[in-house]
């Protein structure tokens, strides 16, 4: 019974920062997600041609 006593505050200490870490990494997970269709949506309504941005001309200097 001394061994769980001894133990025990450094499993719970280790579930824990494992479910933080989970979440952490969960939400990380879901804003890359939802930045990737983000993206996706602008690329689909931005007009269909060059996605390049124009080289800035000898004028706008």
């Amino acid at each position: 019974m001394d061994y769980v006593a001894v133990l025990l505050p450094s499993l719970v200490v280790g579930l824990l920062f494992w479910f933080a870490m989970k979440s952490i990494f969960n939400a990380d997970k879901a804003e890359r997600q939802a930045e990737a269709r983000a993206q996706a949506e602008a690329d689909a309504q931005a007009p269909a041609g060059d996605d390049s941005p124009e080289p800035p001309s000898k004028s706008d200097k």
